[in-house]
Formats: structure tokens, sequence, C-alpha cells
């Protein structure tokens, strides 16, 4: 992003997540001018340490967006604070819309919060560009084991060979289902060996035109959509040098017409019309269609509903031709890098990333933290839900697709892939235009 998936729009993005509307920044520093204003700033590399005030009094802005997720947050600010007498967290919430305009200008003027929230789409534009502190000597002096983090998240915050950023939480997806209309059609529910056959058939059945009901939903989402289906294939968006794509391969292909042929050939999706003026996840949360792919960030606003609190429930996702594999987003909490107060950022960030931060996060059912070994609280959080489908999927998790400029060609492609989605022209083709106008713009990177 500078975004989700996820994911944090209708509702607040969950860790990467999420539909162009919800997910898209709406001005990406371009990272020459980034790197510009770190320069004008003194910021290099690393950052200079700047004495405390007199007293020793630190107070430490935090940057984040989801008001969602604040009463955790605050939770865990009390506890580093009991801990840290001399540091005081000052929470700087901005909405989603508006949030990386807002980091934008204050990144380029010297004066972004200590720390904050970063996405992996968006890491590698204020990472190249200067504006990040790295971590890996503190990492080391203070013995933290970046091991115990989930590694697709881990790896999206690194930058030629440096850690910018401490894993905060993952994404993770599953199929949601109506059992209440499965029952009606006499299907069986989804089980944690589905294919995708399993699920085409099924929701060919699901569909009923008399009452308007359609067996699932196939939006032009990328995040909780064909980056789920494309590794599934044996496709690739990016290549592992980051400097090709792999839209126009044979495999990326299969994954998207997963969700065209839903939609065109089977007919068991509403169109791209009416998923564009009715967003999916109100279409399953009021019973008018059966099968939702959502991100691990959906099950609160799906349990909010009294009609999917009581009917909804979560299966795996159906495995592909080749495996089970997703793209998985994630936050991060990253230290700007002109900072006046390093060493107390770092302290306030390791925190973060600490066992007990992630045992309050999993509470709420909101997000699955990031460290290992702390999901059982996520996976309880909501009981009617099986919740620990997300979990158990983890290990399938790989590292998002991104470059310095991840929004020049992921947000290209979710308009060229309309014409497929629409049925007016077929993936092969639009994916072809993806492919060569992501190439142009990867080569334009820095490498």
């Amino acid at each position: 992003m500078l975004p989700n998936s996820s994911g944090t729009g209708a509702r607040s993005p969950r860790p990467g997540h999420a539909s162009l509307t919800r997910r898209r920044l709406l001005a990406a520093a371009p990272a020459a001018m980034l790197a510009t204003a770190a320069a004008a700033c003194g910021t290099s590399g690393s950052s200079g340490r700047t004495a405390k005030s007199p007293k020793g009094k630190v107070t430490l802005t935090y940057g984040l967006w989801d008001l969602t997720q604040l009463p955790a947050m605050k939770q865990i600010i009390a506890e580093f604070e009991k801990a840290h007498r001399n540091i005081t967290i000052r929470t700087a919430v901005t909405p989603w819309d508006s949030y990386w305009t807002k980091l934008k200008t204050a990144a380029t003027g010297g004066s972004a919060p200590d720390v904050f929230w970063m996405t992996i789409d968006s890491f590698k534009l204020y990472a190249s560009g200067g504006v990040l502190l790295p971590l890996d000597d503190s990492i080391k002096r203070d013995g933290v084991d970046i091991g115990q983090y989930v590694p697709a998240v881990t790896n999206g915050y690194q930058w030629k060979g440096q850690q910018f950023g401490i894993p905060k939480d993952t994404n993770s997806f599953g199929l949601f289902y109506n059992k209440e209309l499965f029952a009606k059609a006499s299907v069986a529910p989804p089980s944690p060996n589905w294919t995708w056959d399993d699920l085409v058939a099924a929701a060919v059945k699901l569909t009923d035109k008399g009452t308007g009901v359609h067996g699932i939903a196939a939006p032009l989402v990328d995040v909780q959509g064909y980056y789920l289906t494309i590794p599934q294939a044996g496709g690739f968006v990016i290549s592992p040098d980051g400097r090709s794509s792999g839209y126009d391969k044979p495999g990326t292909i299969k994954g998207l017409e997963f969700w065209t042929d839903l939609i065109n050939k089977h007919h068991a999706s509403p169109t791209l019309q009416q998923l564009t003026d009715t967003d999916a996840l109100s279409m399953f949360t009021s019973g008018k269609v059966a099968m939702y792919y959502g991100g691990s960030w959906d099950p609160v606003a799906i349990a909010a509903v009294p009609y999917t609190k009581k009917n909804a429930d979560v299966a795996p996702l159906p495995k592909g031709p080749k495996d089970a594999t997703f793209y998985a987003n994630g936050l991060a909490n990253v230290v700007y890098a002109k900072t006046k107060y390093p060493e107390e950022s770092w302290e306030f960030v390791k925190f973060l990333g600490s066992k007990a931060a992630a045992r309050i996060q999993a509470g709420t059912g909101t997000v699955i933290p990031a460290y290992r070994g702390e999901e059982s609280a996520y996976a309880e959080a909501i009981p009617q839900f099986n919740l620990r489908a997300f979990v158990d999927q983890l290990p399938n998790a790989r590292t998002f697709p991104s470059s310095v400029q991840t929004s020049v060609w992921s947000d290209n492609a979710l308009k060229v892939f309309a014409a497929s989605w629409s049925g007016q022209e077929p993936v092969a083709r639009t994916a072809g235009d993806v492919a060569a106008q992501m190439n142009s713009a990867l080569a334009a990177e820095p490498s």
C-alpha cells in the first residue's frame, strides 16, 4: 500500500487487507522524494542519538489507523508504561483513507510519528527512501529472536539485508459459508479436503435464481481474491528477485480464471456490476450469497450481524491444483529514522512485538498475532465460528507481493482485469497486458 489486504471503506481495513476502494493508497510518494526529504532532515541508514528531556521523561507518538484495534493497543500501551515509567505513549489515530497521505507529508517534512504501523506493500517505498530506522543492531544487542514470528511477515520487512520492522500481526483466509442455505439446498458443508472442483459444484447447486441467491461471491479483489488462488495454481505475482511479473504465466492465468469462471461460465456468482453496487461481505451477511472468501479480520463484522452470527461458519480454503498456499500480508511496527528518541522507540517496538502484547491482541478476535504460539486466544475469541481454520493455515502463508512502488502495478491490475470479470476479454489477454505494464514499472524502480 503507500494500502490490505487481510486486510485492515465500509469496514476498517485489517492487515493487508482488502479491495481497491478500501486498501489502495490515495497518494504514493516516489522513493526519490522520500530519500531527498530524509537527506534534508539529516537522516541516513541509522539515526543519531538525541538526549532526553532534563527530567528524563519521554513522550513517543504512535501512529495507527484502526479504531477497532485501539482498545487492545491502549491495553498494551498501559502495560508498557507500567514497566517504563519514564516513557509516555501518545496514540495518533488517522482514518485509513488519509493515513498514508498524512504519513507521506509528515515523513517528507521530518515530523512522522516515532513509531507507526506499516504494511508489506508500502514498506519498500519507505525503506528505500530512508524513512525507517534499521533494527538489526538493537535486535542483536537485546537478543530478540526474529524467528519467533510468522516467516511470511518477517521476510516482508527486510530490505537490502536489513530488518526494519517487528511483525505485529498476520493475515490468514478462510471460506465462510451459510449453514442455513447449505441445508436448504441439501449440500454438505465444506470439509478440510475440499478442492476447487468441490467448491464449484456446491456453488452451482446453491445458486437459486428464483430467490436471488448465488452460491458464492467472486469480487474483483486481490488480497482475498486472486492472491489466494494464483499460488494455489502454481503461479506467482512477482518473481523472487522482485524484477519481473508472473501475471502472464499459465499457473497465474489459471488462478485468475477460477474467479472469472464462477461469474461467466458457471453463473454461480453475482456479476461484477452487482458486486460493485453491493460488496461481497454485505451480500453474505444478508443471505444473498452462500459462500464468501474472507480474511481473518472478518469474523468480528460477521458475528455482529444476528443472521450470520447464527448461520455462518468458516472452513479452510479449498485446495487448488498445486497446493494450499496463499499470499499473506501483515502489519509491523517500525521506527521513524528521524525520531528524537531511538532507544525509547525501540523499547516500545520490542514490547509491541512481545508475547504479552500478542496475547492481548489475539483475545480480541480481530487479528492473528504474528508471534507464533499465541494464536489460540484468537481461535477461541468467537466460539461460534471455527477460527482455528485461519490459524491452522498459517504455515501455508507466502510473503505478500510487493516492490518499491507496489501500487503502480497492483492498482493497474485491478483496473485491467475488470474486462475479464465482466466477460468482455479473456483472462489470458488482460493478464498479458498487466504483465507488460508491471514489467515496465519494475524496470523503472531502484534495484
